[in-house]
């Protein structure tokens, strides 16, 4: 399967920002809802129970309740939503389709996939629901679907610092990995499990007499309950099996059996009375996580599944509509599992043939993540590898690098590791969306041996070996040989990349000279940047490869005293970067900060100290919303100088502590630490503040998390090495900090262990 085209990115599935459709005869469940509509003074709301207990059922009622005042933002889960920038797309539109004020300024830094959410997307989310008048719920459905720690790192950080504006609500089959025993113990947690969320007698009669048996006598009806012990999958199925016996009450008083063999019994007797085409439908449709009558009729090879599944959904058998339009349904997980069994047991080999036609509709239908996800659940894996490559244009257009990576994940290693082009690909989107950068090596080791003058040529570039050297010289990977090694990968490029029309003959020089300017040589680094900024097919990269040339270009030049040729190429590039920035904002830092450190330090070296300290004062920003640790070590060396020249000591000292620190965790390069070390020298070493530390007072409680972390900066582990410590990522970790000092009035880590000391908590 290939693609013909490049179709348009596919937005976010809207189906999933809704909560489900409500069954036409639904039971009320007034005291869960009230227990929802009042949380006190709690942050987060758990609905945990196992498959078919009404979780979801019971929360759409909740969400249309009148008396409930918050505006209910819902997200509907999967398991391609583990991915971060994925997760959060969903989660920010859905907030934003009741409060759109709060979410503009974070869905624009999500669109920058280098950034990290916790640096820079949670912070601007937080910022606006502290600043907000509106109140809010979150929904996060079906959240045991989740299998990536960082979603989870993430949304604890979201709750550690989630202000009254926004309660979470969080519904699953499972605990989620959050701090649930320490909202517990701070009475900050409601909770809904299995046992609340049982069918009392009345219930149960309400449901099955919904299910047409009103006139069921008493006994039979607590017969019901028992068996079932208020599952509310189990009723409606006994429900709809025992309303078409000649005995309803006899067969009710001889129901037994545990779940499953209810389960299997019951979905035997309601599938039974189906018609033909609704239970071909239900059946072959099984593989479905998501129904549309289109779709459907593409797998049964007829028309009419569109009438059928409304006509499914009126009858109660487990069909439910996503959207108030009614095009997308879901059938209950429980049900559709049976169904997957029966399936697989009256014809074994029809699962990978409807799945295949489910990833040619998709296809199709231009969502070509959606087809390679089915083409992987086929178990189709080298079909799946052939439109993932073909198919880059299409992830790139979209900004979809870590679906790339995603889904690269998920096929066959075998079938990947045969496929160079495929592995390249694989190690860009590591490095540029999957967050992955230390596999970024993995990737390119595998691919290099089979990469030769036939191999086709990656998007931009004239040949994929030349790609892949560019990969390694612009990534961390590259420096593992020293300077030597990272030059030898950036010429190795401009060896292969001959030809002057691709984007890549271009950037395979930039690469060039930024390893040089980065091993400390800027005269060369200049000369080699500008001579690739001159060339005709330079004009045609991407924004953001286009900014950071010309901000490395700018640096070399203020590095090697031509500052004319620096202040005229700032002047030329104020524009775009002044439209990028409004548009972006802190998630323009891949594409600004070298710009804004160089303009920082072009006014500094012209004796302009006002304009250096707030430009560079920015740099450090966008620096600190990047996290590339060689340019934050540099932007705030800078800055440090600039705040060291206008008589700032105190301010200059704090941060050089930073830039240490953001060096320790490092990797740092070369001119990185000569502009630590020579700023150091001018500034000068200074004791810890204790006096003006004993002086602050603590005002606001340190978490959990922070506590850990403070015990932790009184050692010598670096931030990477505190997060191992406690299983967290390194972001999450800086995420953290960034809050402790606040708390705790310092902008440093030895300010922080000493004034945590004067307060007795170390």
């Amino acid at each position: 399967m290939t693609a013909t085209r490049a179709p348009s990115p596919t937005p976010l599935l809207v189906a999933k920002q809704h909560a489900p459709r409500l069954p036409a005869h639904v039971v009320g469940r007034r005291r869960l809802v009230e227990r929802l509509r009042t949380p006190g003074p709690a942050r987060m709301t758990v609905v945990v129970a196992p498959a078919g207990w009404g979780k979801t059922t019971l929360l759409g009622q909740w969400a249309r309740d009148p008396q409930e005042r918050r505006k209910i933002a819902w997200v509907s889960l999967d398991e391609a939503d583990g991915d971060p920038v994925r997760f959060w797309s969903y989660v920010l539109n859905a907030l934003g389709a009741v409060a759109p004020e709060i979410v503009e300024e974070p869905l624009r830094a999500l669109r920058m996939a280098a950034l990290d959410p916790v640096d820079t997307v949670l912070p601007m989310l937080l910022n606006e629901l502290a600043t907000t008048d509106e109140r809010l719920a979150l929904v996060l459905d079906d959240y045991h679907l989740l299998a990536d720690g960082r979603v989870h790192e993430q949304v604890e950080f979201l709750l550690a610092y989630v202000p009254p504006a926004l309660h979470l609500v969080v519904s699953g089959r499972s605990d989620p990995p959050l701090p649930l025993a320490r909202l517990r113990v701070r009475g900050e947690l409601v909770e809904l499990r299995a046992d609340d969320l049982r069918f009392t007698p009345d219930e149960a009669a309400g449901l099955v007499g919904a299910a047409g048996l009103a006139d069921l006598r008493t006994d039979a009806m607590l017969r019901l309950v028992e068996r079932t012990e208020g599952w509310a999958a189990g009723l409606r199925l006994a429900a709809l099996s025992v309303r078409a016996a000649p005995d309803p009450a006899g067969r009710a008083m001889a129901l037994r059996g545990d779940e499953r063999h209810l389960l299997d019994y019951f979905i035997d007797e309601v599938l039974r009375r189906l018609t033909r085409e609704h239970h071909e439908l239900l059946v072959r449709c099984s593989v479905l996580e998501r129904m549309s009558g289109p779709l459907c009729d593409a797998l049964l090879g007829r028309t009419g599944s569109a009438t059928a599944l409304a006509e499914l959904e009126a009858a109660g058998v487990f069909v439910v509509a996503l959207d108030p339009q009614c095009e997308w349904y879901r059938c209950h997980q429980l049900f559709r599992d049976a169904l997957g069994r029966q399936l697989d047991a009256t014809d074994p080999g029809g699962r990978r043939a409807l799945l295949t036609r489910a990833a040619e509709w998709f296809l199709a239908h231009g969502q070509v993540d959606e087809a390679i996800g089915q083409l992987i659940a086929a178990g189709d894996h080298p079909a799946a590898a052939e439109l993932l490559v073909s198919s880059i244009v299409w992830f790139v257009a979209a900004g979809a690098s870590a679906e790339v990576y995603r889904l690269g994940c998920a096929i066959d290693p075998a079938v990947v590791h045969a496929d160079p082009v495929l592995c390249v690909d694989l190690a860009w989107a590591s490095a540029w969306g999957g967050g992955r950068p230390d596999r970024v090596g993995e990737w390119l080791d595998v691919a290099e041996p089979q990469l030769a003058d036939d191999t086709p040529a990656l998007l931009g570039w004239h040949d994929t070996r030349a790609a892949a050297a560019f990969i390694r010289a612009t990534t961390v990977e590259a420096w593992r040989g020293g300077v030597e090694g990272a030059l030898a990968e950036a010429r190795r490029a401009i060896e292969l990349e001959v030809d002057p029309a691709e984007r890549g003959y271009a950037m395979s020089r930039v690469a060039l000279g930024r390893v040089l300017l980065g091993a400390g040589r800027p005269a060369e680094a200049a000369d080699v940047l500008a001579a690739a900024w001159a060339m005709p097919v330079a004009t045609a990269m991407s924004p953001v490869n286009r900014m950071q040339t010309g901000g490395a270009l700018a640096g070399a030049w203020v590095a090697t005293g031509e500052l004319e040729r620096a202040r005229r190429l700032c002047r030329t590039l104020a524009p775009a970067a002044a439209e990028l920035e409004n548009a972006w904002g802190d998630a323009c830092a891949p594409a600004l900060t070298l710009l804004r450190t160089a303009e920082g330090q072009l006014a500094a070296a012209e004796g302009n100290a006002a304009t250096a300290r707030g430009v560079l004062t920015r740099a450090v920003e966008l620096a600190r919303a990047w996290g590339h640790h060689s340019h934050l070590v540099t932007a705030l060396a800078a800055c440090a100088r600039a705040e060291l020249a206008a008589g700032h000591k105190t301010d200059a000292r704090a941060l050089l502590n930073e830039a240490h620190e953001a060096a320790a965790d490092g990797p740092v390069l070369p001119a990185a630490a000569d502009a630590l070390r020579t700023a150091e020298a001018r500034v000068g070493r200074e004791v810890v503040r204790d006096a003006r530390s004993a002086r602050r007072v603590f005002v606001e409680e340190l978490t959990d998390r922070e506590l850990a972390i403070l015990r932790a900066l009184q050692g010598p582990l670096t931030q990477r090495e505190i997060g191992a410590e406690l299983h967290i990522a390194m972001n999450t970790v800086k995420g953290y900090t960034k809050s402790l000092y606040r708390k705790l009035g310092v902008s440093d880590r030895e300010d922080a262990v000493a004034q945590a000391r004067v307060l007795g908590l170390l």
